[in-house]
């Protein structure tokens, strides 16, 4: 069994170019990504990670921090694209490849192990992704960024099977009894959705091939593709210490609240 990660890192980001490169606390975002991804293959022996790109400059940063790095056309539409386009250079094809997006300098080595424990262990799932549920102070934290940011933070639907049914930019589900709800249980019934996949490879060639769906389009959501033509997406639940979700960097702005983040937090990498 193949298992490999890809860390995409496109330098002409229309809100924020040279993304990949922007330094968080005298580290490149890059640099910060790919030893999350290093943490998370120390367990193992049979990893291979590399960073795909369409630019020289991060080629060359890929090379100072000694990582791989596989050059991919200009024109990708999605991370999954330049992901696919990458595997297709290589003179094997990972049975099964973890997309670690390289503006997520905070996901945790843990997770990673997590999603390809779970393929070791199920090798027919065709997607995998690692889902939070929220305590009742992360959920009223969610609804208070959204008053700013509506389209920030991601929620999923996960049914008994731990097989994803839907996700959104909204809250969902809507709750009734919230009140009874909250003095019954600490946890709330809402799924926070980590934005990291694992792709068996034939799917994710699937998954490139398909036109943009409709509610991909309207939410902006590209899993929502895959559930829209029947690709089936596994949820592995996941613990996270209350306040501690981290986004990815979208904008100058993120690399000061990273900054604190880093700051209170210090530079472990759990």
């Amino acid at each position: 069994m193949k298992l490999a990660i890809a860390i995409p890192a496109r330098y002409g980001s229309t809100r924020f170019p040279g993304k990949p490169l922007a330094m968080i606390a005298g580290k490149s975002m890059l640099e910060r990504v790919s030893e999350v991804a290093k943490k998370a293959t120390e367990p193992y022996n049979d990893i291979d990670i590399f960073i795909t790109t369409e630019d020289k400059r991060i080629a060359d940063h890929a090379n100072e921090i000694g990582m791989a790095c596989i050059s991919t056309p200009p024109i990708c539409l999605t991370g999954s694209d330049r992901v696919l386009s990458a595997i297709r250079q290589l003179d094997q094809w990972p049975d099964f490849i973890i997309n670690l997006q390289g503006d997520a300098p905070f996901t945790s080595p843990l997770v990673i192990q997590k999603i390809f424990g779970h393929f070791k262990a199920n090798p027919n799932s065709q997607v995998i992704t690692p889902v939070h549920r929220l305590s009742w102070t992360d959920l009223d934290r969610l609804r208070k960024a959204k008053e700013k940011t509506p389209f920030s933070g991601t929620t999923a639907i996960i049914n008994e099977d731990k097989q994803a049914l839907w996700f959104s930019k909204n809250i969902i589900p809507a709750i009734r009894g919230e009140k009874e709800l909250r003095q019954a249980s600490p946890i709330s019934p809402i799924y926070q959705h980590i934005g990291l996949y694992g792709f068996r490879s034939d799917i994710l060639e699937k998954f490139c091939s398909l036109k943009q769906s409709n509610y991909e389009h309207l939410e902006g959501l590209e899993q929502l593709r895959m559930l829209e033509n029947d690709i089936q997406i596994s949820a592995v639940e996941i613990d996270i210490d209350e306040g501690m979700i981290q986004s990815g960097i979208d904008s100058p702005q993120d690399i000061k609240r990273a900054e604190k983040h880093i700051k209170k937090y210090g530079e472990h990498i759990d």
